[in-house]
């Protein structure tokens, strides 16, 4: 049977971390150019949740919680 090797995560990790932080500061920059309330309060949350989400990958990469240290 093959093993499997072990790739580092780190590289993919960070790349969809970057992208979830690009697209949470397009998100905010988007609220400037619309005048409906709900779809700018869609917008901010969407930004709230994608920079939470990249928080956790951030703290995947630097093993900073319990649950991450390997």
């Amino acid at each position: 049977m093959a093993t499997k090797s072990i790739v580092d995560p780190r590289p993919h990790t960070q790349r969809i971390r970057k992208m979830l932080v690009d697209t949470a500061l397009q998100a905010r920059n988007d609220i400037a150019e619309i005048d409906e309330p709900r779809a700018r309060a869609l917008l901010e949350t969407s930004a709230e949740v994608l920079t939470g989400l990249a928080k956790a990958y951030e703290d995947y990469d630097a093993a900073s919680e319990p649950v991450w240290r390997r």
